[in-house]
């Protein structure tokens, strides 16, 4: 059986979100219940900063309030923008989550890429490389518990995290740079595209480092369950076309490989398959063809989607998918 995931960016877009953001995240904590009492294994939550539909800025918040409503799910935040951020307050704070999630924590480290955001924070993009190496360097350093050198200056992070001897540092990236730098100083490697993975393998070799082998493939898709396939791509299409547009200017001004590109109309977005609006039936045929060691992801409230239409979806997966596929 596959592994079933959820996950969440909290956008919340003026003219197409019919609830606010409070009703987004008290729907998602719900949804986050309902997972976990299905065997979901993992609830990933992603931040941007500054974003005008009310991406989730604030990770380790939500994570928090996650693992409170939670007791075995996996917590990943994927991706932190450590550019933006003090790395001692964010070895704090990320180590008092894991103790809260009692070790549920998992992390994804990320360069970041938008304009506006670096300069929201007054941070140039031309550092964050830098940034990031010193980041987590400092992170290390700071979940021994033990004193360690932070830019001359002798420091102690207290506590250490629940996880012994600490949470795995996992580097996102979209550039073969960003492969080789996981392979030397992270735990692992998160591409936003798979051609990436080989640059990863082969630095870790060059490290003298074990070979984890071909990437395991998740799943890149928003997964919807339906009985009425074209009304739901109705109800959708606002919020899928919000997503991927929004994500992909992005990407198109940072020049990055991220998967997203502008599309100008739903036909496009559907031909691009990212998007899977399902029968039961063919959820089920779906998902029987996931290997075991691959992901099944849900999406639900994509785009600011109404959390009425987004519940369907997962009652029905409940109902008339899981019983067919365990």
């Amino acid at each position: 059986m596959p592994n079933y995931e959820i996950r969440y960016d909290f956008r919340c877009p003026p003219g197409i979100c019919p609830v606010g953001p409070a009703d987004l995240y008290e729907a998602a904590l719900e949804q986050c219940e309902w997972a976990e009492s299905l065997g979901f294994t993992r609830v990933t939550i992603s931040e941007h900063h500054g974003s005008d539909d009310g991406y989730l800025p604030s990770l380790v918040a939500m994570g928090s309030a996650i693992a409170a409503r939670t007791s075995k799910m996996r917590i990943r935040l994927g991706a932190i923008i450590v550019s933006l951020h003090d790395p001692l307050r964010l070895a704090e704070d990320l180590a008092v989550l894991d103790n809260i999630s009692r070790g549920r924590l998992e992390i994804v480290i990320a360069n970041g890429y938008v304009p506006s955001e670096f300069a929201m924070f007054d941070v140039k993009l031309s550092d964050r490389v830098k940034l990031v190496t010193e980041a987590v360097e400092a992170i290390k350093g700071a979940w021994t518990g033990e004193p360690f050198e932070y830019r001359g200056r002798t420091v102690r992070v207290t506590p250490k995290p629940c996880q012994n001897p600490r949470p795995p540092i996992v580097l996102g990236g979209a550039s073969e740079g960003a492969a080789r730098r996981a392979a030397r100083i992270a735990d692992d490697f998160m591409p936003t595209m798979p051609q990436f993975w080989d640059f990863y393998r082969d630095e870790l070799q060059k490290q003298g480092k074990p070979d984890p082998g071909p990437l395991m493939q998740g799943a890149n898709m928003y997964l919807h369950v339906t009985n009425n396939v074209e009304r739901t791509w109705e109800q959708i299409a606002p919020h899928a076309l919000h997503e991927m547009n929004s994500y992909g200017q992005w990407a198109a001004e940072a020049e990055s490989a991220t998967g997203y590109q502008p599309v100008d109309n739903i036909e496009m977005l559907k031909g691009m398959g990212m998007h899977k609006i399902l029968t039961p039936a063919e959820t089920v045929e779906l998902v029987s063809a996931v290997p075991d060691d691959g992901a099944v992801l849900f999406h639900p409230l994509m785009g600011g989607l109404d959390p009425e239409i987004a519940w369907e979806n997962l009652r029905l997966f409940e109902s008339e998918v899981l019983p067919h596929v365990k």
